[in-house]
Parts: C-alpha cells; sequence; structure tokens
C-alpha cells in the first residue's frame, strides 16, 4: 500500500504539470506507458531502457498515456522520494485496490484539464523580436548570431494549431536539433524535449545558438509563469501555511518557488517535495534562472572567466551553459584566489537545493552518467544516494576522470556547506537542532561548515549525550572521506599546496597525500625542524581533528588498508569500528606481528593525535572533568580557544596519576593516562614535550644507533630495538645533553623506574620472567617501584633470560646518573638527601654519603640520623650495588687494571668480579685495594648489603635467623655454622667473611664495639703504625696476648676467645699464623692444607715444630703461640678438645673453662695412674705436653721468673750464675777503688 500511496502521489504532482505545459496528449485505449528514449545522432532511435508493459488499471479501464513524454529533467519518469523511472529501468505498477479508485477518478478530470489546456492555447509564448530590432545592426550584435529564423514566431505558432501554443518540436530556432538530437515519439511532449536536450547530451556546444537563445527564454517564462506559483498553492498548501516567509511573496516573478526551493529539506509533504523536485530539474539546467545568481556572482563569473556575462537586458542573449558557469564557480572553492562572499553564499546554496538528486547537479551528472551505470546500477536515484555511491567508488580504476574530478568539487562544497550534503543534513537535522549546532554570527554566515558540524556533534558524542545512529553512519562516512582525499578538504590544498607539490607528488589516492604530508609534519631529528610551514601543519591537525581519527582507525582509508593483516591476526577479537582497534595496535607496535607499512602510517597518525589529548576517545571521557579541574583544559571537546603548548595537558594528567591528595586522579582516568602513555612511550616523537627539548640531541648522539637499531649492553650483550627507540640512546647519553632535554629525559627515566611498562622494550624482553619470579607485585594495582627491585633481586636465577637481564642492568646503569630515577629511593630519602647530602645528584654518589653517616652512627652506636624508611632503602641499593662492580663507578674506575688483569676471565654481575677481587686482595693495586677495603667494611657493617653472602646464605637465614636482624645475621649463622644442616654454600660463604674480619679489627663491628676501650689502651702502638692496607690481624693480635691475664674487659676477652678458637680450627682467621708460616705450609702441610677447616693444618705445625723442622723465627713464634694459647684454654685446641670432650665431662665437669683450668684438670688425671682416660685422649694430651716442654725451651721468657726457670732448667745454668756472679764482684770492685762520685760536704751545711 505504502508503495501506491507513493506512485499515486507522483502522478497526481505530474497531472499538476500537465496542467502547465503543452505538448501532452491523452490516449485511450493505450495498454502500455512509454518511456522517451534517445534519438541517437543521425536520427536513429535507441530506446534507453526497455519499458516494461504496465498493467491495465482496474479501477475505471482507462490507462494513462504521457506519450513518451517526460517532466523537467527526469525523461518521462515518475519520481517518488528520489525514484527515478527512467533509472530503475522498468515501472511495474500493480492493479490499484477500489479504495483508491476515487484518487484515480480525480486523476483522470486532472488529465481532462491538459487536453483543455491544451485546447485554450494557455502556455508559455514564446518571445516576439520586433522586426524593427532585428534590423538594428547594434541588436543584431547584442544578439550575438541569433539567426532570423526568429523572427516570425506567429507562423510558428498558427502552425502548432493553437493560440499561444508552441510544441518545442515544431520552432524553427530548435527543430533541427530536436530531429537530430531526440527521439521521434516524444517530439509532442515539450518536457520530454527539454529532458532530451538538456540531459541527454554530452555537450551543451552541439545545439546551435538559436535553439540556446529559445530553450533560456522558454524556461524562464516557465519558472516566472504565475501559473507556477499557483500550481505551487495548490501542490504546496500545506507547506506554504507554515511558511509565510514565502507565502507571502509577489507571485509571477519566481519568488515562491525560490523560497520553497529554499526549505525544501523541511517539507514533508509528499506532493509539495516532488513538485519542487521537478522544477528544480528546470531551474539548475542554466544557472541565470537560480534567483539573485547572476546578480551576486557576475563579478566572480567575469573574473574567473567561466562565462560571457553581459547587461541585465542582455541577459537573453547569455549561452545556454548547462551547469558549466556553476561548476566553473565551485572549482574556485578553497583557493586562495576564491569567490567573493555574496557570490559564495550563491554557490553554496546551489548545492545545498541540488543535494536531494546527482541530476540536479549538472555537470555532476553529465560527467558521471556512465560511471553511474558502470557502479550504481542498482541503486535508486534521490536522497543522495547515487551521489554517496559514486564517491565510494571514486577510487576505483575504471572511474572517469572526469566524474572523479567532479565528485571532488562537490565534495569541498560539502566540507564549505554541511547541508550539500544530502543525507548528513537529513539524518543529523534534529541532532543538529538539539545541541545547537548551527550559529547565525559565525563568519560564514548561515552556512556552516562541515567541520563546525562534525566537532559540535562529536562534542555531544564525547560528553555521553545522545547521537542518533543514523546521524552517527553520516559522520563516519563525511570522517573517512576526508581522511581519503585531501582534495576535498579547502584548508588542505590552500594551505599545503605547495608541499603537496614537491614532497607528495603524484600520491593523491586513498589518503596516501595526507600520510604523506603527515610523515613531513614529524620532526626530524637531524634538522630539528618539519618540512610543513605553519599553516600547512595547522591544516593538518584540524583535519585530523574533524576527521576523530583517534576514534575509529577505518576513518583512515590509508591506515586500514596497511593495517587490516595486522587488525585480522592480533585484533581480532575487538568489535570493528571500536576505539580499541587503534589501541591494540599500538600496543603490538614494534612487535614480530606489526607490519611495516602499518607501522609507519600508525606513527603518522599517532604523531597528531598525541598533540591533542581529545583524540583519544576513551581518555577524554573519563578524564575530561579532571583535565578541566586540575590542567586549565578547555570545557568541551571542540574547543579551539585553548592555546595550550601540545601535549600540556596530558602531562599534567599523568604527574596527577601517583598523587596522594586530593589532586589524584581518578580510577578510570588514571587508568586511561597510564595506558596512552604506555602506548605512547614506545617512540620518543609521540611525546611532544620531550621531542621538543630532545631534537637536536637525538641527531647529535643518536642517528647512528637508531640506524642500527641495537643498543649495546655489556659483555658482548645487545638489547635489540626498533629504530625509532631513541629513549635509551638518549638515557645513555644523559650527561651529554642539552639541559632541557636532560629535565625532560630525567622526568620520564623516574616515571619508568615506578611505571615499567613506558619501557616497551624491556617489558617484551622481561614479561615471561615477570610471570616466572614477580606475578605477585604485578596483580599490585599500581607500579611503585615494586616491580623492577623484583626482577634485581632475581636477575641471577638460572631461568632469566639473557635480555632481560642485560635490560635489568641498564635501568640500574641510568638510575645511577640520579638519584631521582630510583622512584623508591628518591620518595624514601628525599628529605634526608636535602638535610645531609644537599648538593650531591649522583645516585652513587648519594648512596655512598647517606651510607657512611649510617654506618658511622652504626659504629658509635649513636642515634640513627637517616630516617628508617630511607635506611631500608639504602640497604637495597648496596645490596644492588654489590651484586655488580659497574653499579659502583668510584670502584669500577679504581679497580679497572686490575679487574682486566685478575679477573678478565668472570662474567659481570652475580658478585663473581667482585669476589675476584678479593680473592687477589694481596695483588691489587693501592687505590683498588682501598676501594674494596671500604667496600668490605660496609658489607660487614651491614650483612644484608652483602650480595654475595645474602645469595649464598639465604635459605640458611630463614632456617636458622628468621627473627635476627638483618645487619647481624652473619653472627647468627656463625653460631650454627657446624650445624649439620647447614649449607655448604653457606658454611664457605660465613668462613669466608670470618677470614676478612680476621685481617682487621675494624672489619669487626662486634669487636669494635666489645673491645672499643681495649683497643686504644693495649694496642696503641699497633694503630700507630703507618698503614695502606690491613692491620693482617695485629691488632687481634694485640688483644689475644692480654687473655687470660685479667686485663681486658670480659666482654672483649670473650669475643677474643670466640675469634682464637675459630682460628684454631681454620689457620685462615690467624692472618699472623697464615702470613708467618706460609712457606712452611706449603712445605710440610700441603696435604692437610686441602681441608683447611678442620685444624689439620695447625696440628701438621705443632708436629713439625716438635720435629725441630721449622727453622723460621717467625712461624715459630706463631706455632709457639698456638701452643700456649692451647695450654690455656682447651677449647683454642680443638683437636684435642675433641678428643677429650668425654674425659672432660666425666672428671672435669665442675670445673668451668677457661684459664688452663680444665687442662690442669686433665694433666692431673694424666698422671693420676688410678684415673684411665681416653686412648686418643691420652695420646693427644702426652703429645701437648712433649710440646710445651720443647716450647718452653723454645720460647722466650716474657717475665723475670720465666728467665729464672728457664736458666734454672738449661744445661749451662752454672754459666749464667758465674756470669751473674762476676759481674756482681765486679760492680763491688769498681765501687770501693773509684771512692766517692759527689763532692764532700760540711756538716753543717748537711743537718741545715
Amino acid at each position: 500500500m505504502a508503495s501506491v500511496r507513493r506512485v499515486l502521489s507522483a502522478v497526481a504532482v505530474n497531472s499538476v504539470f500537465l496542467l502547465l505545459l503543452a505538448g501532452l496528449t491523452v490516449q485511450e485505449g493505450e495498454q502500455k506507458l512509454r518511456v522517451g528514449s534517445l534519438n541517437q545522432p543521425g536520427g536513429a532511435q535507441k530506446p534507453r531502457r526497455k519499458a516494461a508493459p504496465l498493467q491495465q488499471w482496474q479501477a475505471r479501464g482507462n490507462n494513462l498515456d504521457l506519450g513518451g513524454g517526460g517532466v523537467g529533467g527526469f525523461a518521462g519518469g515518475f519520481r517518488d522520494g528520489g525514484e527515478d523511472v527512467r533509472d530503475q529501468g522498468q515501472l511495474d505498477l500493480h492493479p490499484l485496490p477500489g479504495k483508491v479508485a476515487d484518487i484515480v477518478e480525480r486523476n483522470k478530470k486532472l488529465v481532462q484539464q491538459v487536453q483543455n489546456v491544451k485546447d485554450e492555447g494557455m502556455l508559455p509564448e514564446v518571445p516576439k523580436i520586433p522586426p524593427r530590432a532585428r534590423n538594428d545592426p547594434q541588436m543584431r550584435m547584442k544578439l550575438d548570431g541569433i539567426p532570423q529564423k526568429l523572427a516570425a514566431p506567429a507562423a510558428a505558432n498558427q502552425r502548432s494549431g493553437g493560440k499561444g501554443h508552441m510544441r518545442i518540436a515544431d520552432n524553427l530556432a530548435c527543430r533541427e536539433d530536436v530531429q537530430r538530437l531526440c527521439a521521434h515519439n516524444v517530439r509532442s511532449n515539450n518536457f520530454a524535449i527539454l529532458d532530451c536536450l538538456q540531459n541527454d547530451r554530452p555537450k551543451d556546444d552541439d545545439l546551435s545558438p538559436d535553439c540556446h537563445h529559445f530553450l533560456w527564454d522558454y524556461k524562464r517564462n516557465l519558472t516566472k509563469d504565475i501559473r507556477f506559483d499557483q500550481a505551487a498553492y495548490e501542490v504546496c498548501k500545506e507547506p506554504l501555511a507554515r511558511l509565510p516567509e514565502c507565502s507571502n511573496l509577489e507571485t509571477g516573478q519566481g519568488l515562491v518557488i525560490s523560497c520553497l526551493m529554499d526549505h525544501k529539506g523541511n517539507i514533508s509533504n509528499q506532493q509539495c517535495h516532488q513538485f519542487l523536485v521537478k522544477m528544480t530539474s528546470i531551474v539548475f539546467s542554466d544557472y541565470r534562472l537560480v534567483e539573485n545568481f547572476v546578480n551576486d556572482c557576475t563579478a566572480d563569473i567575469q573574473k574567473f572567466q567561466c562565462g560571457r556575462v553581459m547587461s541585465r537586458d542582455d541577459e537573453s542573449q547569455i549561452d545556454h551553459t548547462q551547469g558549466y558557469v556553476i561548476n566553473c564557480l565551485q572549482k574556485r572553492i578553497g583557493k586562495k584566489d576564491g569567490l567573493e562572499q555574496s557570490c559564495m553564499k550563491q554557490v553554496l546554496r546551489i548545492g545545498e537545493l541540488s543535494a536531494d538528486d546527482y541530476h540536479e547537479d549538472r555537470a555532476l551528472y553529465f560527467a558521471c552518467r556512465d560511471d553511474r551505470e558502470r557502479f550504481c546500477e542498482k541503486i535508486t536515484a534521490g536522497e543522495g544516494k547515487v551521489l554517496k555511491c559514486l564517491v565510494q567508488h571514486k577510487f576505483e580504476h575504471d572511474m572517469s576522470d572526469d566524474c572523479r574530478e567532479k565528485l571532488i568539487i562537490r565534495q569541498r562544497l560539502v566540507s564549505q556547506d554541511y547541508k550539500a550534503n544530502y543525507g548528513l543534513a537529513k539524518k543529523c537535522k534534529e541532532d543538529i537542532k538539539h545541541y545547537h549546532c548551527r550559529v547565525d554570527n559565525m563568519p560564514e554566515g548561515k552556512f556552516a561548515k562541515l567541520s563546525f558540524i562534525l566537532l559540535c556533534l562529536e562534542n555531544a558524542i564525547q560528553k555521553g549525550r545522545q547521537v542518533s545512529g543514523d546521524c552517527q553512519g553520516e559522520m563516519f562516512d563525511m570522517r573517512r572521506q576526508l581522511m581519503s582525499d585531501f582534495q576535498i578538504s579547502p584548508e588542505i590544498v590552500l594551505n599545503c599546496r605547495g608541499e603537496i607539490e614537491s614532497l607528495c607528488s603524484g600520491l593523491q589516492k586513498e589518503g596516501r597525500t595526507i600520510h604523506c604530508l603527515m610523515q613531513n609534519g614529524m620532526d626530524d631529528s637531524k634538522t630539528g625542524k618539519n618540512r610543513l610551514s605553519k599553516t600547512c601543519m595547522i591544516a593538518v591537525q584540524s583535519l585530523v581533528k574533524e576527521a576523530d581519527a583517534g576514534f575509529d582507525y577505518r576513518m583512515d582509508v590509508a591506515l586500514q588498508d596497511a593495517c587490516e593483516p595486522v587488525v585480522q591476526t592480533a585484533c581480532k577479537d575487538i568489535k570493528p569500528g571500536d576505539a580499541m582497534i587503534l589501541s591494540c595496535l599500538m600496543e603490538h607496535l614494534y612487535t614480530p606481528s606489526m607490519v611495516e607499512e602499518c607501522e609507519e602510517k600508525l606513527l603518522e597518525l599517532q604523531y597528531f593525535i598525541s598533540r591533542d589529548w581529545r583524540l583519544d576517545p576513551r581518555m577524554y571521557r573519563k578524564c575530561a572533568k579532571e583535565a578541566e579541574r586540575l590542567c586549565n583544559a578547555g570545557p568541551d571537546w571542540n574547543d579551539t580557544n585553548d592555546n595550550l603548548p601540545p601535549g600540556i595537558v596530558f602531562s599534567c594528567l599523568y604527574r596527577h596519576v601517583y598523587r596522594k591528595d586530593e589532586t589524584k586522579l581518578s580510577h578510570a582516568c588514571a587508568f586511561e593516562v597510564r595506558r596512552v602513555m604506555h602506548q605512547r612511550a614506545v617512540d620518543v616523537r609521540l611525546n611532544p614535550m620531550l621531542e621538543k627539548a630532545c631534537l637536536r640531541d637525538l641527531g647529535e648522539y643518536c642517528s647512528e644507533n637508531v640506524e642500527k637499531g641495537e643498543v649495546d649492553m655489556f659483555d658482548g650483550a645487545t638489547l635489540q630495538i626498533p629504530p625509532d627507540q631513541e629513549m635509551h640512546c638518549l638515557q645513555d647519553n644523559f650527561r651529554n645533553l642539552s639541559k632541557p632535554c636532560r629535565e625532560r629525559v630525567g622526568n620520564f627515566t623516574s616515571m619508568s623506574s615506578q611505571d615499567l611498562d613506558l619501557d616497551r622494550i624491556f617489558m617484551m624482553s622481561c614479561a615471561p620472567m615477570i610471570k616466572r619470579y614477580c606475578k605477585d607485585v604485578v596483580d599490585k594495582e599500581e607500579d611503585d617501584g615494586a616491580l623492577l627491585q623484583c626482577l634485581i633481586d632475581n636477575k641471577n636465577e638460572h631461568e632469566m633470560n639473557k635480555k632481560c637481564a642485560a635490560g635489568i642492568m641498564h635501568m640500574q646503569l641510568i638510575q645511577l646518573k640520579d638519584y631521582r630515577f630510583s622512584f623508591k629511593f628518591k620518595e624514601a630519602c628525599k628529605s634526608d638527601v636535602v638535610k645531609y647530602c644537599r648538593n650531591i645528584k649522583n645516585k652513587a654518589d648519594l648512596v655512598n654519603c647517606l651510607s657512611e653517616i649510617v654506618r658511622n652512627d652504626t659504629l658509635m652506636e649513636n642515634k640513627h640520623r637517616i630516617s628508617k624508611d630511607c635506611r631500608g632503602q639504602l640497604r637495597v641499593e648496596l645490596l644492588d650495588r654489590g651484586e655488580d662492580v659497574r653499579l659502583d663507578p668510584k670502584l669500577m674506575q679504581a679497580c679497572n687494571r686490575d679487574i682486566q688483569q685478575f679477573c678478565d676471565k668472570e662474567q659481570a654481575g652475580d658478585a663473581r668480579i667482585l669476589e675476584c677481587l678479593k680473592r687477589h686482595k694481596k695483588k691489587l693495586s693501592d687505590g683498588c685495594h682501598v676501594k674494596l677495603f671500604n667496600r668490605e667494611r660496609e658489607e660487614l657493617t651491614d650483612n644484608s648489603v652483602d650480595y654475595g653472602f645474602m645469595r649464598d646464605c639465604k635459605p640458611m637465614v630463614k632456617r636458622f635467623c628468621p627473627q635476627s636482624d638483618p645487619k647481624d645475621v652473619l653472627h647468627c649463622l656463625r653460631k650454627n655454622k657446624n650445624n649439620e644442616f647447614m649449607d655448604e654454600r653457606c658454611k664457605k660463604a660465613i668462613t669466608q667473611r670470618q677470614i676478612e674480619q680476621a685481617e682487621d679489627y675494624r672489619l669487626d663491628v662486634e669487636l669494635q664495639k666489645k673491645c672499643k676501650k681495649d683497643v686504644p689502651k693495649f694496642c696503641r702502638d699497633v694503630l700507630a703504625e703507618p698503614r695502606s692496607t690491613e692491620l693482617e690481624g695485629k691488632v687481634i693480635g694485640c688483644l689475644k696476648a692480654k687473655v687470660g691475664k685479667n686485663r681486658l674487659s670480659p666482654q672483649c676477652e670473650d669475643h677474643i676467645k670466640d675469634l682464637m678458637r675459630e682460628a684454631a680450627i681454620d689457620y685462615r682467621m690467624d692472618p699472623q699464623l697464615a702470613q708467618g708460616c706460609k712457606e712452611e705450609m706449603s712445605r710440610w702441610c700441603s696435604e692437610e692444607m686441602t681441608n683447611p677447616d678442620t685444624g689439620s693444618v695447625e696440628e701438621c705445625l705443632k708436629k713439625k715444630f716438635s720435629e725441630k723442622k721449622i727453622t723460621s723465627k717467625l712461624c715459630q713464634t706463631q706455632v709457639l703461640r698456638l701452643l700456649q694459647e692451647g695450654k690455656a684454654d682447651i677449647h683454642v685446641d680443638p683437636l684435642l678438645h675433641q678428643s677429650c670432650a668425654l674425659d672432660i665431662k666425666h672428671y672435669c665437669a665442675g670445673i668451668p673453662a677457661g684459664e688452663g683450668r680444665q687442662m690442669s684438670c686433665l694433666l692431673e688425671a694424666l698422671e693420676d695412674r688410678t684415673v684411665r682416660l681416653q686412648r686418643d685422649c691420652e695420646e693427644k694430651l702426652k703429645s701437648r705436653v712433649e710440646m710445651w716442654e720443647y716450647a718452653a725451651k723454645v720460647a722466650p721468657p716474657e717475665t723475670f721468673n720465666e728467665l729464672m726457670v728457664q736458666m734454672s732448667a738449661s744445661p749451662a745454668r752454672n754459666y749464667f750464675v758465674g756470669v751473674i756472679c762476676g759481674a756482681v764482684v765486679i760492680i763491688l770492685c769498681l765501687g770501693v777503688l773509684t771512692g766517692r762520685m759527689t763532692k764532700r760536704v760540711r756538716a753543717e751545711l748537711k743537718n741545715r
């Protein structure tokens, strides 16, 4: 029924036109509706399409025949909302139901009236030229070649058979042209002839000047005939009642029709709409029929040579141009030397009125007729459908160049006036009205630019307001068109003309020119500038915003074509059109799944998107309010008044991500800001502020590295990076960068330490390791540097891959350059840095400064000046530094040659080089030795920063010392060293640290505390000795000599005894013995040295001493010391104590250890024949007695008593007694013989 009603509506409108036209006939009994055919040149008739037979009308039995005639520019077709019978190919009218019989009857009456009109000769008269005027030479010149046969129109009228009636086919001026160009069966219908002459010919110049003149007058009389106005009042009665500005106009001047055309988009009445469509086809066939067009555009027509325009009185003599003039003026849109404002207004108005049907754009219609048949055959005309179809095929290879050119002109017209796009104007009408997207005071007058409308509607969408789906679909089409062809954007054409010609010649299709401009708009690191002018750069930025390419990657045709393979594989689970596709592509940038062409196009687009935070739709929706509140951003998405530098709003938002106060971003906004930052961190060019500051530095320091595509790491390892990853290079050259660049790189590096996702290459290398070792840390909502620390802690695990380990090391080295690069360290220690190490920026120096303060406070047992949080983080930094000497630049510098000499084969990391240096301590250069000693001092002061020790003993610490202070775990582990569950690796590490402590009392924190007063009291001479290396155990030896003599403080003596017991088991803990008996041990005890921690080496030396094989006085002294220490305390003689442990428990259970008491008990038991000791104990005791006896003979006496005992025991004791007695006698004799040694004094002087 709906289709029937539309057909009847068209019939009724056609009937009204039949009342106004001549050349129509009503034929009864015809069975077919004949559609006009085209008369080919030479007279051969060839129908355009085969007409389908029309079924008989069932209501009255009469059929309608339009005699092959056409109405307006539609070649005998019925129009309904853009449906064109000729374009459709056939018309199939089904029998009408009885309910519409009265409508058919009314239609037949209207047709009858047509006949009456024809008989009465009520048609427009052909203008008459006075004979005198024709003979006037001047007038003849003005007529410009109008032939004389037009001078007798009356005769023609008579021949046509009616008063005032004229068939165009019978007019002398056009007869030959009609016969030559039009089919025979349409010649009786004037509208069919008009259609033939103005629509069915490729050019206007194949009509004679006479016919041009006649057609002009004929159409002008039609449009200004009062009967057309009367018809308008009849057909458009309802719309005119709502449009007083049209109904009150003067009739007979064509003003009513013109006004209705202006409001055609607002007219919903079907019959009136069809009437206006048919009138439009007549009006647009010649620009002079458009109201005010000639008046407003005469100057521009002459200026741009778009046609010959004479005075208004002579307008009938202007060529009938079939739209050429309008098309010529449309070409000037967007040009630098453009149209005057008044003419521009007229051109845009014509664009609006012709938006409905491409037939009404004369130049476009003629240029694209064949292309329409090729590409859009099944598309019905009207509502801009054909034009939309042609635009979709604009870049097809078989699209004609002429049609493509006209389409571009049409699209450029739309960019200046959105209403020139019928679909957009119609489907977005309510949204435009609702969101106030039309402003009357805008510079372009009432014609709203497409960009203004798109931005206004997008502003509503971004704010979460409802915009119809149909409207959004039209917006999508327009944006896609904008990004596909630079020629339809007047601003690009005007401002980028030079760049397009010089940089992008030949790249005009499918968005390639626009991407060429984008590519050249990216700053060049070598020159520091881009190659686009400022105006062109602004035009490109505006285009990207208008197209809203950040919302849907399909807007960018070139990007879609390049990235479709990536989308189909990496982003296939994302719904087409979702903004997440562009985000997904960014996530896969520089990954194996990315293709090179997509990478280039994606970076070019993102370069411009990154300069306007609003172009990321997800971030804008979540952060708009906070950007306005915190960062002074504009309130609207389409706000063009904020002159903020590119990227400043986004940088501001990122600074607020980690704030702890009320300025912290909401969870949703912070998530989006981090997402965008992660994606853009992959390339310096996507960080506008950093790129601006560092462009010259990139060219100076990073051009070669970038070309190589890799960054050298350590030990021959390289970290492969994409060509555009310059950040690592800038970080490596941090000290050499310019001040602005150094500041920006510093800020970025500081953020990277807090959020590792900013380093895409690092995260790509370490992703599997993060899953393996740091899953719990990743699950945290925010990364406060814990993830990096987790990776550092596991850097030397066996499963850690080489690339990730290299990346971790690179991060650690970068952080050394400035303490602010380490987020956790900066947050924990910033107040302490300001207070105690103010002028230090280098992190390594800062760590040294703070750790020295902590160490001194610890040793002096003072209150810690460094805060607890900072001490904890400082401990982490020192531990990390202990893992690799490269993290201690000063140690590395001092020991560089020593490392090459002694540790060249050691691989860096895992504290291997540091342990190697310790093994070669005696051979190191003085500078390296001092640095290494200081490092050992730090590690033994706080065991938790000793990487090698903590690495080896971490499980044992958990087992034996879970409650111990981490800095004192060595003391705890030393007590459990001989536990059966002690790990051998840890046991070895404990022994190594004990050996280091034995070499210098300054390395033994516990000794320094417990013997703080004893050392300066008893060992002043040792401390006064000049030294550049360790004290080689001299202080400890000094204190050992005072053990058992009640001279040391109790806590000091107990600690020294512990050291003596440990040294008795392992000679390496007795540096004086190890140094003094080095040759003897190598000579006599080499086998025992393979097990140095069993006491066997000491036992070997004692045996060799008793066997008198040790001849070195120094070694003898050290062995004698061992024997004396063992005699004083059996625990210092581990082998003897082990052999006699049961006997001590049995016979000496109540006797306390120390001062030789238990040893005296055992010796008494040995001499008591009633006591039977263990055989091994008895043998060991006898052996010790022999050694002591020999030692007593060899050992030098230390006191007078010892001297007397030794003399009395000596075989030469008589000799010694004789010598002493002789000495006494000699002294006595000398006294007697020499007399007084002083002067005599009188007695009174003595007694005074």
